[in-house]
């Protein structure tokens, strides 16, 4: 892919039923053209900063939508938000939590930090994968953002 390709979705999930559980949901619902992955905090930062292995892509070119995790390895999913919200260049990406994390220290911390939404990882399957193809279709093509100035 070459650096003007759009990302639409970046599913950021280091546990790989979780993650073709939620690629499959995109796919019944015909969203699945444009997803990124990133398995850890680290790679979500290089994609979404145009870094690493990432640099020939232009930051205005970002993703629709993060989808991300909040247990992940190296970078976990907070300091993820926190660094997206943070940066003008990045703060009106939508960003969903979807995590099975139940705390409320990592709810507050999150609507604190500026998500979206934050979604409880249904342990249902077929929960799990309507949840997904309701996000995908709300943040896709219902939700209009400010158009980029790039």
């Amino acid at each position: 892919m070459n650096g003007t390709h759009i990302v639409e979705i970046l599913i950021v999930e280091d546990n790989q039923q979780d993650l073709d559980l939620a690629l499959r949901a995109l796919r019944r619902a015909n969203l699945a053209n444009s997803i990124q992955i990133a398995r850890d905090g680290v790679e979500a930062l290089e994609f979404i900063f145009c870094e690493g292995p990432h640099s020939a892509r232009k930051i205005e070119n970002g993703p629709k939508v993060v989808l991300l995790d909040l247990k992940l390895p190296k970078v976990d999913g907070l300091e993820v938000l926190r660094r997206i919200k943070g940066d003008d260049r990045t703060k009106s990406i939508p960003v969903v939590v979807m995590t099975s994390s139940k705390e409320q220290s990592d709810v507050v911390e999150s609507y604190h930090l500026g998500v979206n939404s934050y979604i409880v990882k249904p342990v249902n399957f077929e929960q799990f994968s309507e949840a997904v193809q309701k996000l995908g279709m709300y943040w896709l093509l219902v939700n209009h953002p400010p158009q980029s100035e790039g």
